[in-house]
């Protein structure tokens, strides 16, 4: 190291003992480039001393006493200011440029800290809903389902229920959904076409089942619905929209906070239903042995943004099966007239 320019060729007068024993003398001390020298009075040299590794023995004491390392036994004693003021401001330059091993070590905590903070904050949460909806019993989905529904029906009114009406929603459910595959619910307000919540329940607009001449129109809707509910396990939407902290308390209590629930079904409600991969709904309608043409028209009257579905109608030719009997399609378009 270069000895600051302020302090070139600085001298002073000080007292140099060669070890704890040995006889003080007195020296003359030099600052030069990158070394104290000690000379006798005949200006001998008797040492050199590294800048770099000089250490105070004694500090804030007067007059300060230095050594030429942190286990030397070699001591000079200076009383004149502006040597000790240059030797201890080259020291802190020194101390200053050194590697500090605590400031890397808090830095590589801080910066570990940091990592793991934001791990949990763009981790954990998916990984906690992921787990929370893997673990998830059927009841408890079914309840929480319930409970969702209680309070769509609170803005879209109570499920349209008819004797007749009812034993041919039924039997719509069987013919699309299969024994095991959920139930079907007309609501007269509330949702745009078709929504499917937790345990199974497909809600189905009013105007599905009354404003179309066959059922294949509300057929294609279901499954429609159907290709979005394998899409996206509901319970997984519901927690997205939930939080956090919501999701975590299913996990530990098993139970939803009722306002998480309200607010979902609003959001729900309003919100437009996701599109379907067209080939995958094709594959559905053949699967089902029903028309598409019908549902692709009742989306778009004109045709020009569902061409693909009345094109590659996989019914054109042939083969498609009746949903309703005649007599179960009047029934339901009536379920909601009573």
């Amino acid at each position: 190291m270069t000895a600051l320019k302020r302090y070139a060729r600085l001298e002073s007068t000080g007292v140099w003992r060669d070890g704890p024993d040995a006889q003080r003398r007195d020296v003359t001390v030099t600052f030069g480039d990158s070394t104290l020298v000690v000379l006798d009075r005949a200006d001998t040299p008797l040492t050199h001393w590294s800048l770099a590794a000089v250490c105070r023995v004694n500090p804030g004491q007067h007059p300060a006493v230095y050594s030429p390392g942190a286990d030397a036994v070699e001591t000079i004693e200076i009383d004149d200011p502006l040597m000790v003021e240059a030797i201890d401001t080259v020291r802190t330059l020194i101390a200053r440029r050194r590697p500090q091993p605590g400031r890397l070590r808090i830095w590589l905590l801080a910066l570990s800290l940091a990592s793991v903070a934001a791990l949990g904050f763009f981790w954990l949460p998916g990984a906690l809903l992921r787990h929370t909806v893997s673990v998830l019993p059927p009841a408890t989905r079914n309840d929480i389902g319930a409970a969702l529904l209680a309070q769509i029906t609170r803005i879209s009114g109570q499920p349209c229920r008819s004797e007749l009406g009812s034993a041919a929603l039924d039997k719509l459910a069987a013919r699309l959904l299969g024994p095991a595959g959920g139930t079907l619910l007309v609501l007269p307000g509330g949702v745009r076409t078709t929504a499917h919540l937790p345990g199974g329940h497909i809600l189905l607009a009013q105007s599905l089942v009354e404003d179309h001449e066959t059922p294949d129109v509300v057929a294609g809707y279901i499954l429609a619905e159907t290709l979005r509910r394998a899409a996206e396990d509901p319970m997984a939407r519901l927690l997205e929209h939930a939080g956090t902290l919501a999701t975590f308390r299913l996990l530990t209590t098993g139970e939803l906070p009722e306002a998480r629930i309200a607010a979902y079904a609003e959001a729900l409600l309003t919100a437009a239903p996701a599109p379907v991969d067209t080939e995958a709904l094709l594959a559905r309608f053949a699967e089902a042995r029903v028309p598409s043409s019908p549902y692709a028209y009742a989306e778009d009257v004109t045709g020009e943004t569902t061409v693909a579905l009345i094109e590659a109608d996989p019914m054109w030719e042939g083969g498609a099966e009746p949903v309703l009997e005649d007599a179960d399609w009047v029934s339901l378009q009536a379920i909601c007239a009573e």
